[in-house]
């Protein structure tokens, strides 16, 4: 279960972290579940609770050792995006409104056509922004300092 790349990286994604897929491949087929975790440098996805496999670690300073079950990557294509309104996988396509927003939409034989939401756990960050300036943070005083004015002539380079 090493790192192995990708053959052909997929540029443009659209199976998103947060979303319910339904599984059409391997031991866990038919199943669904959220998408954990996007790989995009192997292509792959981890999807909660489902894909298990036995892990033996080694005991170490501070933690225990054993046989655990952890859920190991799928690749993209085993997965699929389930419809919002029948509950079926579908394929995902991009529109735009009227007023001009992009959205995900339920495309495929089977599918509703209805919009699929963005999920919420992509509204916040993975790694929060820093909330107190660090040491090579520019003043505030500077940032805000005004050192060119076109009428006045300040900051004008001498040609």
């Amino acid at each position: 279960m090493g790192w192995k790349a990708a053959q052909k990286l997929i540029t443009h994604w659209k199976i998103l972290r947060g979303d319910n897929v339904m599984i059409i491949r391997g031991k866990d087929k038919g199943e669904t579940g959220l998408i954990k975790r996007v790989i995009r440098s192997q292509n792959r996805v981890i999807v909660e609770g489902k894909n298990l496999v036995k892990k033996h670690i080694k005991q170490g300073e501070g933690h225990t050792g054993g046989i655990f079950s952890i859920e190991a990557p799928l690749h993209v294509s085993n997965v699929q995006v389930v419809d919002p309104v029948t509950g079926k996988p579908c394929k995902v396509g991009y529109k735009y409104l009227e007023d001009g927003t992009k959205v995900r939409f339920a495309r495929g034989m089977y599918a509703s056509g209805a919009v699929i939401p963005r999920p919420e756990i992509l509204k916040e960050r993975r790694k929060p922004r820093p909330t107190s300036p660090g040491p090579k943070d520019t003043p505030i005083e500077l940032v805000l300092e005004k050192t060119y004015d076109e009428k006045a002539g300040i900051g004008m380079p001498d040609l």
